[in-house]
């Protein structure tokens, strides 16, 4: 396998070049330019404050997510519009499925500034009164979830809500529809429009008395994984996450590329609309770049994770995505929630399939319901390179 030398610069020195520039936390005009960020190889520490002093405890790392979560919006996806207070959902049909004892029912959400925003929503709802917990995916653009895939969701006692995540941004250079028209001052991209409206479809959801509010999940396939994982590390009322072959800009690593995966410079080029314009700076100077996605996972922390990965999927990078779980998981553990982060790889390539939703929900039972379940959320099957993808470790508890 082939990855990128390690040599680590400092956090100290980081942080403190970043507290140069930062006057506050969230005034993303004084983060520093791209070319004045320091060299750092391996994965940057995500214990380290801006200005150079380490996370102690759970409070400190409090503070400290408030600061990666400006990092990365600032440099990498754009800021998230503001949440609005006016999610709506018109119905429109409903029909029976008597095969799986279930209900179809079809709306359209509407919200945003005077109700411009409109997402088609599918919420596929088991027989009985629930409580239940839901699955968001964000995918429908590309046709509603297969039937079999439907029916394991039922069966085990879930909601399906499937929306049309394009609706929010096109997956395009198109800006005349969406959140961009209606947000004129925002800075965000694609997947970050995407993200935001996981958030939206959580929000009518959560005013849904058949919907257990403590037990959402979010999931989503390629570009749609790489929003999935976003939205859920930007909203703490996601239970679980669970970016499905998301790749570069998703659960993958963007320092370290192992054979003829998709980099920084490739991404940017076939699709610089999902990406602040200051992402593609980086393409020849990736190691400048303040975050890699195990930062992004460790905004998840410590609500539940699960990366679901297809060996054969090399443009996605799997030996990238299991580094980014090693070093998320060491947050993990330092929250005391070890157990609540997994990474499942299966044979085959670039999909969303069966296998893949089964694993999916083998892990929300056992996270939401204490189940146990036959199935291991922990196997590594690539070589051990976490000794030169991170040289930091955990602060000692106190």
């Amino acid at each position: 396998m082939n990855g990128i030398t390690s040599i680590t610069t400092g956090g100290v020195a980081l942080g403190a070049l970043l507290t140069l520039a930062l006057t506050t936390v969230g005034c993303a005009k004084d983060l520093p330019a791209v070319e004045q960020l320091p060299t750092v190889r391996e994965l940057p520490d995500p214990f380290c404050f801006l200005d150079g002093t380490r996370v102690k405890n759970r409070q400190d790392w409090s503070r400290r997510r408030t600061e990666l979560k400006e990092i990365i919006q600032h440099y990498g996806y754009g800021h998230l519009p503001p949440a609005p207070k006016n999610v709506k959902a018109q119905p429109q049909e409903a029909n029976r499925i008597e095969a799986i004892g279930a209900t179809e029912r079809r709306l359209m959400l509407t919200m945003g500034p005077e109700d411009k925003v409109l997402a088609a929503l599918v919420l596929t709802i088991p027989d009985g009164k629930g409580p239940f917990p839901a699955i968001i995916v964000g995918d429908l653009s590309w046709g509603k979830v297969k039937e079999p895939i439907v029916a394991e969701v039922i069966k085990r006692g879930y909601i399906l809500a499937e929306f049309d995540r394009t609706a929010f941004a096109a997956d395009g250079k198109d800006r005349a529809k969406g959140l961009y028209p209606c947000y004129p001052d925002g800075d965000f991209a694609a997947l970050a429009a995407w993200a935001w409206g996981f958030h939206r479809v959580a929000d009518y959801l959560l005013t849904l008395p058949n919907v257990d509010g403590n037990r959402i999940a979010v999931t989503g396939h390629s570009r749609g994984g790489k929003a999935a994982l976003l939205a859920g590390a930007f909203d703490e009322r996601i239970a679980l996450t669970a970016p499905n072959n998301s790749g570069c800009g998703g659960a993958g690593c963007t320092r370290f590329l192992y054979g003829k995966c998709e980099s920084i410079g490739a991404i940017t080029k076939n699709f610089p609309f999902w990406f602040h314009p200051r992402f593609a700076q980086f393409v020849t100077q990736v190691e400048r770049l303040p975050f890699d996605q195990h930062s992004i996972k460790a905004l998840v922390a410590p609500r539940a994770l699960l990366s679901t990965e297809g060996m054969e999927d090399i443009w996605a990078n799997p030996p990238g995505t299991q580094l980014t779980h090693q070093a998320a998981k060491v947050v993990y553990d330092f929250l005391g929630a070890g157990g609540r982060i997994g990474v499942v790889y299966r044979p085959g390539g670039h999909g969303h399939n069966l296998q893949d939703w089964q694993t999916l929900l083998d892990f929300a039972d056992a996270q939401f319901f204490g189940k146990d379940v036959k199935r291991r959320f922990d196997d590594l099957p690539y070589p051990d390179d976490s000794k030169r993808g991170f040289s930091w470790t955990a602060p000692a508890k106190p």
